[in-house]
């Protein structure tokens, strides 16, 4: 067998992001409610499911995230999956130093304050099992309570630095 490709030691994270950007991930939101009830929510393509039985997600978020503090006190949030209709949904909610929910109409899941995409592919309303610090991120594990099941657009993702839909 021959290999077609540069092989490069992982010496730094430009590198290390290189070869990740190549790995297709679904864009998501994930948001939570504070104790005042204050909205908070950021644009994640590292989520996965952990496990079928329990059902469980895990969320990867960075430590410097300005949700950080609000996550981490949370015992609930919610993933929404994206479709191909929010893209400018996802790059505000990945912009920094802004109010990601000013003007922008996300509901409230049903009998919570906890926000949500309404329209979102599909959604999943998570109660906190743990949260593991790993490198320099936080992994929210969650546990799925409720989930919103929509299907109806292509899924957005996240591939090569770009948004991307699936064909």
């Amino acid at each position: 067998m021959t290999v077609r490709a540069d092989i490069r030691s992982v010496r730094d994270a430009d590198t290390f992001k290189d070869a990740l950007s190549l790995l297709a991930s679904p864009l998501t939101l994930v948001t939570t409610a504070d104790e005042e009830g204050r909205p908070w929510g950021f644009t994640a393509s590292s989520v996965t499911s952990a496990s079928l039985s329990p059902p469980l997600v895990v969320v990867g978020m960075a430590r410097t995230s300005s949700c950080a503090a609000a996550l981490a006190a949370a015992s609930e949030f919610v993933v929404n999956v994206l479709g191909e209709q929010h893209e400018e949904l996802a790059r505000r909610f990945a912009t920094r130093g802004i109010d990601r929910f000013a003007g922008r109409a996300l509901g409230a899941w049903p009998g919570t304050r906890l926000p949500f995409v309404p329209d979102a592919h599909a959604a999943f309303r998570c109660a906190v099992e743990d949260r593991l610090g790993v490198g320099d991120h936080e992994l929210l594990v969650g546990r799925p309570t409720e989930v919103l099941l929509d299907g109806g657009s292509r899924p957005l993702l996240w591939h090569r630095r770009g948004f991307r839909t699936a064909t």
